[in-house]
Order: C-alpha cells, then structure tokens, then sequence
C-alpha cells in the first residue's frame, strides 16, 4: 500500500498545534501514512514562511497541515499566497481571528478548522516568562485534549486521508468549533461531564476576549498586568474543570478512546479492560 505523506507546517504557536502530528499516530504504528513537519518557531514572519515551506514541498505531501495563530497576520498569509499557487490539498487550523478569514479560505479552496476555544497567550513581558508560557500552554492543551477539539480535529484528518485511501477526490473540513461542537461531538456519556466540558471550553474562549483586551488595548500596565495575571488563572480552571469533566466519566468507567489501527481505520474502545474495535459506524460516516 502506497503510504499517504501529510505535511505538517506550524507558525507561532496555539494550543492545537504542539500535538498535532502526535494525534495522528499516537502508538507509531500507522503504516499507512507518513508524516513530516516543520516550524518558523514562536515567530510569524513571512521570511520565515519562504524558507520552511519548501521543506514541506519537496515532501511531495498528498495533504499539507496548516496551523498558526490569526491567518490574516504576515507569516500565515505568505503561506496561503504561495499554498493558494500549488496543487495540494491545505487545511489550515486557526483560532477565533481565522473566523474572519472563512470565505477567503474558501475562494482559495481550502479547507479550515477554527478553534474558537484556543486562546491568545498573556503575551505582556512584566508578565509571560518561558515557564508561564509553558504553564499557560499545557493547561490549554489539557482543555483542548479533554473537551474533545482533538478529537474532532484528528477525526476530520483521519477522513481526507482515508478519502485519499479510497480514491476518492479529497472533501476539506469547513469548520468553526465552538461550545456547540463540544456539546454534539464529545464523547461524553454522562450529561455532568460534559456540561463541565462545555463550561471548560466557554472559560477557555473568555480568556482570548480578556487578552485581545490586554494584549492590544489597554497601554497602562497597572491595568494590562492585572488582565494578562487574570486569564492564566481562568487557564487553570479550565484545566481542572475539564479534569473534573473526564474524572466523572472514569468512575463511571464509560471513558471513549479512539486509538487508530495500523492501517489507519478509526477504533473504539469503551470500558477500560476491553480490546479496541473497528468503529464501523464512524468510518460509514466518512464515505456518505
């Protein structure tokens, strides 16, 4: 079986991306993709874009991975004029700026995904040291991991690979996740648990709010410090309340995992001592 390459590019950093590649082969095992990525780092300039993308390029990806903070900003923005010029299927992953950005990606045929509850980093410097940066980011990942964001977002690759598989023309996700997406597509059993999901995530989308306030608004540091200190706390509230989300369903034993199979196909587990099955019904779904 020819191996389905998938390039992975990051610019700057969000919560989707230090994980990325890692959703789509959890075990190492997969046979039936390969994977490379590539990184401009915490920065978004445009020359950093010139000088990774054609890293990626010479892969010869079947699919390339576009993830980034605002795509409206210069970094992103060189990537979708020179992605836009080539003929290989793009999916670009954002935060809530992306929103404003969905008819473009769509004239330019791409496919998008916009985390609505991937916030802005208190990025104010009497405040974010590397290690509250670190803090700020795991707590994120934990909220974005647990709600089920990652879920949906390997899901939606695992289907445009699997199309590929198939022979099939490649179908893009046109997304925006918000708190509906979390309450229809988590895989919450108990109504508790993913009710403090969803109060996880809507906390996660407030601290964007309070750090676009921080970040670019406010000029008095007596006032932006306080606002940047504040959003990290929500962060770890978040964080725990998404915890308290998945303990309920531990106790409960109902806990879904999805590990991927060797050859890719999507598998379901419910009960911890249980072996993982092929998830008939979801595969199904990818091809209606």
């Amino acid at each position: 079986m020819e191996k389905i390459k998938v390039g992975v590019v990051k610019c700057g950093n969000i919560g989707s991306a230090p994980l990325l590649e890692l959703l789509l082969d959890e075990l190492a095992d997969r046979e039936d993709i390969t994977v490379r990525s590539v990184s401009t780092g915490s920065k978004m300039l445009a020359e950093g874009i010139e000088e990774i993308l054609p890293a990626i390029l010479q892969f010869n990806p079947n699919l390339i991975i576009f993830v980034s903070p605002n795509p409206a900003v210069q970094g992103p923005r060189r990537a979708r004029e020179i992605l836009s010029q080539k003929n290989v299927p793009s999916i670009f992953i954002s935060d809530a700026p992306g929103k404003r950005l969905k008819e473009e990606f769509e004239k330019q045929g791409f496919g998008y995904i916009i985390v609505m509850g991937d916030p802005l980093i208190g990025a104010r410097k009497e405040f974010l040291d590397p290690i509250e940066m670190a803090i700020f980011n795991s707590n994120i990942i934990k909220v974005l991991a647990i709600t089920g964001v990652y879920k949906i977002v390997f899901q939606e690759i695992d289907k445009v690979i699997c199309g590929f598989k198939e022979g099939l023309a490649p179908k893009l996700p046109r997304l925006i996740l918000d708190t509906e997406e979390i309450r229809d597509r988590s895989d919450f059993r108990n109504p508790y648990a993913k009710a403090k999901a969803m109060a996880a995530y809507e906390l996660a989308k407030k601290i964007a709010e309070i750090n676009v306030k921080a970040c670019f608004m406010e000029r008095e540091k007596e006032k932006y410090i306080p606002l940047v200190a504040c959003s990290h706390e929500i962060a770890q509230i978040a964080a725990r309340l998404a915890e308290e989300a998945r303990e309920i369903e531990k106790y409960s034993d109902m806990v879904v995992r999805r590990p991927h199979s060797k050859d890719g196909k999507p598998k379901i587990k419910e009960k911890l001592m249980e072996k993982p099955v092929l998830d008939e019904e979801t595969y199904r779904e990818w091809f209606v």
